[in-house]
C-alpha cells in the first residue's frame, strides 16, 4: 500500500518529435520503482499553425502492453487542450505515458504528477 501521507510532487514537459505509437513513441513520464503515482494534469499544446493530429497512450507494466488515452485527436493550430479535465489516473510502478504527433505538429506536453513511495507494489 502507498504511503498516502509522504508525497513527492513532479512537473515534467516534452516538445515531442515522434511520429509513430507504442514503443517508438516519445516518453512523457515514467513512474520511478517503488512509487505509485497521480496524474494530476496532462496538458497538449499545438504550436503549429494548422490543425494536426496527436495521440498520447498508456504504457501499462503488467500487461505490457499500450493503451490510448487519446487517439489522433484532431487539435486545431494554436491550441491547447487538457486530457483529463480534472479527473486522475493512477499509474503504478513501471507504467509510462507516451505520446507522438502527425509530421510536421509542434506539440508540447506538461504533466504534473503525485508520486507516492509504494516499495510492496513490485
Amino acid at each position: 500500500m502507498p504511503n498516502l501521507n509522504n508525497v513527492k510532487l513532479t512537473t515534467e514537459g516534452i516538445t515531442v518529435t515522434s511520429t509513430a505509437a507504442g514503443a517508438s513513441a516519445d516518453i512523457i513520464y515514467t513512474v520511478p520503482d517503488n512509487y505509485s503515482a497521480i496524474i494530476k494534469f496532462l496538458h497538449l499544446s499545438n504550436g503549429t499553425n494548422s490543425t494536426k493530429k496527436v495521440s498520447v497512450q498508456f504504457y501499462h507494466v503488467d500487461d505490457t502492453s499500450y493503451h490510448y488515452i487519446l487517439n489522433e485527436y484532431a487539435m486545431a493550430g494554436n491550441s491547447a487542450y487538457d486530457i483529463l479535465a480534472g479527473n486522475e489516473l493512477s499509474l503504478h510502478q513501471g507504467d509510462k505515458i507516451v505520446a507522438y504527433a502527425e509530421a510536421g505538429t509542434v506539440l508540447d506536453v506538461t504533466i504534473s504528477v503525485q508520486e507516492y513511495y509504494d516499495p510492496a507494489r513490485q
